[in-house]
């Protein structure tokens, strides 16, 4: 038989495997909800207290200091707030608060804070170091053993937490007593207080008497650079005016300042008076009146009156001369060159040229003469500027060290008057400054115990049962290698199985269930296995019937005994027929005579061993397995058995023989090759998959009829079971079923 491609799990499967396994799920559910139950009646009540106290932003210290560490005053960012609110926490959570609490409160007396024996603690303590020990009648901060308990209890009944999103923090504290719940609270929100209070105070002091002594120094230091400033004020020669000018400098007067700047001016007039007097000079030497005659218009300063005179003089001649030049052209132009007059004009015209040439040598000397005077002149201012320059270099090294000294003096004096003044405020303040934690919500007394929170218990409980519950039905399935569904089976042998038969209805195996109970559940199950097997080989039903099984105690013998009964109901002979040699059943479940059987009439010992009417039931005969034989096997395989199957099947309509199981003995297998149809019982809850499947590999290689399997001892309210039998005949047969 081909191996069948494994079928992927389903929901639909998932339920069947928890409606399959539900004693596991209940009883892992039911353990759950005990052990939630006791543990809430016997666990301590606990009252949980809780306050809430706010976190106010921090303002400046009382000195100021914040403000000279800090580019803006008071300034504080989300971050900063976050550190803040998490400190505040830590410290509601610390050591020396939980402390200061249990001694005010002498929580160490209550009974929660007493040392109570641990198993698992007992047995650690043998592999650990036990400590330092206890001094007898010490404090509690003085013996780490009482004060790890203690601080360890405390710890574990407190929890702080930030809001957030606000500057607010909740202190909560669960005790058997609701009252010192509430006062745990409490006492721990002012210890926070008071230890904010107290750290600041001391801060401020600290820093009150370091100033204190800095203080002198400073005022030494100041003093020392104020005498410096008036020392460098009188060796630099600079006098305050005691006015400012528009940007609100200082105004400051110095003789050595005005010296060089009018040396400045000096320099810069003399300067410019040689240049215009060397341009005079060069157009005397060129001798171009037309050039002199232009500089008579032009402003000169330091220019000499007859220069000037010459100039003008020149400028005037060049008129005249200019005036004759065109009259004589006129009178040429319209009297001819005969004309007398023209005589007269050109010797007009000569003598202002003669003029203009005597006044052009004149200047020429004078020119000269005001040129080396000019260049004397700038020489000197030249000189007397380098030497005003030279003191006031001098007097600006002097200025720049006074300005240097001066500006440390007035920072050196404000920072003694800004620090003197801050140390007087922090005296007056420190003891006035509030801390920044106010109580929002003080802790109350509860009205109900918060622990054991029962209804969460419970759920939980519930929730727990049922997922180990359904992993622990989960795991056992997949371990489990019996067969427990009609799926299953039809898994394995890749067929459709013949029927399924509910538990037989009987307490003892004795008596026959279909006579008895004729419509009982496993009665109509027979009648659909007998309808089933019928139509299988409609054209020739089959006639002899092989019911086996792998191993013992599946049910073949009553499954036998019941089918021949179903079929001799039909109005046709049956014969039953005991060949399980080994371990029969059938004689005393019929109750017949311990007469001979099979094995007699195989071994020829006696021919006559069919019981007619067997129970009282019409056309049902039977033969009994008769006395053990030492070979069952030969005997079943023996030409004599097969003479006698022949016989029978021309007697009988049917014949059901009940053969010894497949797998511990091979005696069903010799009769599997000489009937018409095999019937495999497997037993529900019983059968391991592995049986059935090798028992029914044996079946189909042996043969090639039709082997059907019955799926026995199916509880009728599995959901495997409704597919198959849920028709009944009223509501007193289906309850009997």
């Amino acid at each position: 038989m081909e191996s069948l491609p494994e079928k992927e799990l389903t929901l639909r499967d998932l339920l069947t495997i928890f409606r399959r396994r539900r004693i596991i799920v209940y009883g892992t559910l039911l353990v759950f909800v005990v052990l939630a139950a006791l543990y809430c009646v016997i666990c301590t009540r606990r009252y949980e207290a809780t306050g809430t106290v706010q976190v106010q932003k921090e303002s400046a210290d009382a000195m100021g200091l914040d403000s000279l560490m800090s580019s803006a005053e008071g300034a504080s960012d989300a971050l900063d707030a976050n550190i803040n609110l998490q400190t505040q926490a830590n410290i509601l959570q610390s050591d020396t608060l939980a402390l200061k609490t249990i001694e005010d409160l002498r929580l160490e007396g209550t009974p929660d804070f007493q040392h109570r024996w641990n198993p698992v603690s007992a047995v650690l303590s043998l592999f650990s170091p036990s400590g330092v020990a206890d001094p007898p009648n010490a404090k509690l901060e003085d013996a780490p053993q009482r004060r790890y308990r203690a601080l360890k209890t405390f710890s574990k009944n407190l929890k702080v937490k930030p809001v957030g999103g606000t500057r607010l923090i909740e202190i909560s504290y669960r005790n058997p007593d609701p009252k010192l719940a509430a006062a745990v609270v409490n006492k721990l929100t002012q210890t926070l207080i008071d230890y904010t209070f107290r750290t600041r105070y001391e801060a401020t002091t600290e820093a009150t008497k370091w100033l204190s002594g800095q203080l002198d120094d400073l005022r030494q230091e100041s003093e020392n650079l104020q005498s410096k400033v008036v020392d460098l004020q009188k060796q630099s020669g600079v006098y305050s005016l005691g006015t400012t000018d528009a940007q609100g400098r200082e105004e400051a007067y110095s003789d050595v300042l005005d010296q060089l700047q009018q040396a400045s001016v000096a320099t810069s007039s003399a300067a410019q008076n040689r240049i215009l007097k060397g341009a005079i000079a060069r157009a005397a030497e060129t001798g171009d009146a037309e050039m002199l005659s232009g500089l008579a218009g032009n402003s000169m300063a330091g220019q000499s009156q007859s220069v000037s005179n010459s100039l003008a003089l020149i400028q005037t001649l060049r008129q005249q001369e200019a005036t004759e030049q065109a009259n004589l052209q006129e009178m040429e132009a319209k009297f001819g060159p005969s004309y007398p007059k023209l005589a007269e004009v050109r010797g007009n015209i000569a003598g202002i040229d003669r003029s203009i040439h005597q006044e052009v040598n004149r200047i020429r000397g004078r020119a000269e003469s005001d040129y080396r005077v000019a260049q004397q002149t700038e020489t000197g201012a030249k000189q007397q500027y380098d030497q005003a320059k030279g003191k006031a270099a001098t007097l600006n090294d002097k200025a720049v060290e006074y300005a240097i000294v001066r500006q440390e003096a007035d920072d050196s004096r404000g920072l003694y008057e800004d620090l003197l003044k801050r140390m007087k405020s922090a005296g007056v303040l420190q003891g006035l400054r509030p801390s920044n934690i106010t109580v929002v919500d003080s802790g109350r007394e509860p009205a109900k115990p918060k622990k054991p929170n029962i209804p969460l218990y419970m759920a939980i409980a519930l929730a727990g049962g049922l997922f180990l519950g359904s992993c622990g039905a989960l795991l056992v399935d997949t371990l489990d290698n019996k067969i427990n569904s009609v799926g299953e089976v039809e898994e394995l042998t890749g067929k459709s199985i013949l029927g399924a038969l509910p538990e037989f209805p009987f307490k003892t195996l004795e008596g026959i269930s279909v006579m008895n109970e004729a419509h009982s559940t496993y009665a109509e199950a027979m009648r659909t296995i007998r309808t089933s097997l019928l139509l299988v080989q409609s054209e020739t039903p089959p006639k002899v019937l092989l019911v086996a099984s792998s191993i013992s105690d599946e049910g073949k013998s009553t499954v036998s005994i019941n089918f021949a009964a179903i079929l001799a109901q039909t109005g046709r002979r049956v014969l039953l027929v005991d060949a399980d040699l080994r371990n029969s059943s059938i004689r005393s479940r019929l109750g017949l005579p311990n007469d001979a059987g099979l094995s007699a009439l195989l071994t020829g010992l006696k021919t006559d061993v069919i019981v007619p009417s067997a129970k009282g039931i019409e056309g049902l005969d039977v033969i009994p397995a008769g006395a053990k034989p030492p070979n069952p096997s030969e005997l079943l395989d023996s030409e004599i058995m097969r003479k006698c199957l022949a016989q029978w099947k021309e007697q009988y309509d049917f014949v059901v023989i009940d053969g010894p199981p497949l797998l511990p003995v091979t005696d069903s297998l010799s009769l599997n090759a000489h009937v018409d149809a095999t019937l495999l019982v497997a037993r529900n809850r019983m059968t391991q998959k592995p049986q059935l499947k090798r028992s029914y590999q044996m079946l189909t290689e042996s043969s090639k009829h039709y082997v059907g399997v019955l799926l026995n001892g199916i509880n009728v309210d599995d959901a495997g079971y409704s597919g198959y039998s849920r028709y009944s005949y009223g509501e007193d047969h289906n309850a009997q079923a």
